[in-house]
């Protein structure tokens, strides 16, 4: 007997016509039953190894094997389907291409206890996390490389597979050093993959710093592109930067950017709903923390804010914008108004600080003091909000509870939505034949269980 499992990712694919009229309840199972002497032969084939999720042999080097996740509720689209995910090489396969070109069973299969299975989760504004930070200078070479690798390896206890290093606004000394030493890298056991960094500055407003410091915001000039070098040096690290659209001769560097394939984010602005307008249709995909740093809402001047109910006749996809549902920086209202004006643009961040996974206490932000409290970093001798230290699944959760939305639309802006907006759906934020098999295994309270980097174990929570 063969027991063969036809995947959803295979119906989703149109791998083959014949799915598409034998998969209308999204599984099924064909049984060939081989006839013998004796009747029915129930013989069968390469068995396959199942082990739990948490199995030191999937902390092995799984080249070339085939494996096959099962007994998972997998995030496909905005369902959570009884599925099973097959990997090889650390790429999601077709279980068609398995069955009928190969004939074969999984050589491991990886039992997921009725758990969902969803892609790795995807920071796009990560400041820093235990214990480091990403805008300090204070630091050499070689300390500040393991101070990054801490923070990947320390990510994926949170799920996170992937994510942008965020630079706050500094001096060009600062980003002149920083920015070399932070590269694009693939993820592996050791650590989440970094995916360029986000610049969030130092053009920006100087009315809506925040927590910037004021003797660092800068201003483009005529000579635009001369001070952009200036002040980051090489642009060659750089996938994502937060742009004040109302700044002189932004509109001109946001073309730039968008022609050096760089992402302009609108954020830390004054600008008013026709400034951000223009910044958009200059190029602009998204808006840094929507709510933070900018202009109120107002009926006759809605800012930033009112982007989202503008349509932009010339894009082919939604603004997106970032939102910290942190319980802090974002009242559970306005995330309410958010997910329901524009929800496919909607882009869950945490804007994390180095404090993320340490205690209360004096942290650094740059060269600023922070002082956290429970969940809320504060500018020290100010009330004013200095990133977050809630983690990506908190925020998941607290989203949920606060948007009133599904466990599905929540994890969609953790995984899909971030990966639209940097481009890269074929390999990450997906679960479809091809791409990474980043994936993250979590219950109905986003409790991270286990963290797997192209088909391999990284973490796996071990009092469960």
């Amino acid at each position: 007997m063969f027991l063969v499992y036809v995947s959803v990712l295979d119906r989703y694919a149109s791998c083959l016509p014949v799915y598409e009229k034998m998969c209308r309840k999204f599984q099924y199972r064909i049984w060939a039953f081989l006839e013998s002497e004796k009747g029915i032969d129930w013989r069968k084939e390469d068995i396959a190894m199942r082990v739990l999720y948490n199995s030191d042999l999937l902390r092995e080097d799984l080249h070339g094997k085939l494996i096959q996740y099962v007994n998972a509720r997998v995030l496909l689209g905005n369902q959570l389907i009884d599925d099973h995910i097959w990997v090889r090489n650390g790429k999601i396969i077709s279980a068609a291409s398995v069955f009928y070109d190969e004939r074969r069973e999984a050589d491991i299969q990886i039992d997921c206890q009725g758990k969902i299975l969803c892609p790795g989760f995807i920071d796009i504004q990560l400041n820093g996390a235990f214990g480091v930070d990403f805008s300090s200078i204070g630091f050499s070479k070689a300390d500040f490389s393991n101070g990054v690798q801490k923070v990947r390896k320390g990510l994926l206890a949170f799920g996170v597979t992937s994510f942008l290093p965020t630079i706050i606004t500094s001096t060009a000394e600062s980003y002149n050093k920083i920015l070399p030493l932070i590269k694009r890298c693939p993820g592996s056991p050791e650590g989440a993959a970094i995916l360029g960094v986000h610049v969030e500055g130092p053009f920006i407003s100087q009315q809506k710093r925040g927590c910037h410091p004021i003797e660092c915001v800068r201003d483009f000039g005529e000579n635009y592109k001369k001070e952009i070098a200036k002040t980051y040096g090489s642009l060659e690290n750089i996938s994502m930067v937060t742009i004040a659209p109302e700044k002189e001769h932004a509109l001109d560097a946001i073309k730039y950017f968008k022609e050096e394939g760089i992402i302009c984010s609108l954020g830390h602005s004054s600008a008013c709903w026709e400034e951000g307008v223009r910044g958009v249709q200059a190029g602009a995909l998204s808006i840094t923390h929507l709510f933070n740093a900018m202009q109120s809402y107002h009926h006759r001047d809605p800012g930033l804010i009112g982007l989202l109910t503008t349509k932009f006749k010339e894009k082919t996809h939604p603004l997106f914008y970032g939102i910290i549902a942190d319980g802090i920086h974002t009242h559970d209202s306005a995330l309410r108004i958010a997910h329901q004006t524009l929800p496919e643009g909607l882009v869950l961040v945490t804007d994390a600080i180095a404090a993320l996974g340490l205690g209360d206490g004096i942290h650094k932000l740059g060269q600023q003091k922070i002082i956290v409290t429970g969940y809320e970093a504060l500018l020290d001798g100010t009330q004013t909000p200095a990133g977050s230290v809630a983690s990506m699944p908190f925020c998941i959760r607290h989203f949920v509870q606060a948007a009133r939305c599904s466990l599905q639309d929540a994890l969609n802006a953790a995984t899909l939505k971030p990966a639209t907006l940097l481009g890269i759906t074929d390999t990450k934020g997906v679960l479809k034949i091809g791409a990474d098999a980043d994936l993250v295994l979590l219950d109905d309270d986003v409790t991270v269980f286990a963290t797997f980097i192209g088909g391999q174990l990284a973490y796996f929570l071990t009092n469960c």
